[in-house]
């Protein structure tokens, strides 16, 4: 049986490009340049049929270490709690006040790009702190 070698994290969203761009700040990661031919991505999508406009948006991360993102334009809204998240690994290795100062500091930065603070989750035996988050249209996060 043949190994994975990469992974691709699709996101359904109502607008691609905003989520998209949210997600690019929060992890360094960058769009891809327009296809041969283009300017820019938006002369590109002035040739496609209206219905297919903006409909999605992909990025990756520029050292190709991490998987590359794929937002999708759906048609329904999120209505309940993610099946899956990301975890937004910022605080490795840290524990207590140092911990919690970083994942503030980091709460901070992402909050004026969109993003909610929803609630902290304080250590206990088996786990370090982490922040519960939301991005730009409600989908959840962990700040670890």
């Amino acid at each position: 049986m043949a190994s994975v070698k990469q992974i691709q994290v699709t996101f359904d969203c109502a607008s691609p490009e905003r989520v998209g761009r949210f997600w690019c700040e929060v992890l360094g990661y960058v769009a891809p340049a327009p296809p041969e031919g283009f300017a820019s991505w938006d002369d590109f999508n002035r040739t496609l049929p209206p219905e297919q406009r903006d409909s999605w948006f992909a990025c990756s991360d520029p050292s190709g270490v991490g998987p590359r993102l794929y937002f999708q334009r759906v048609p329904e809204g999120k209505v309940a709690k993610n099946r899956l998240h990301l975890d937004v690994r910022v605080v490795t290795g840290l524990v207590g006040d140092v911990r919690l100062a970083t994942l503030e500091a980091e709460c901070a930065r992402l909050i004026p790009l969109g993003a909610k603070r929803v609630r902290l989750l304080p250590a206990d035996e088996e786990n370090e702190s982490c922040l519960v988050m939301q991005d730009v249209e409600g989908n959840e996060f962990c700040l670890d």
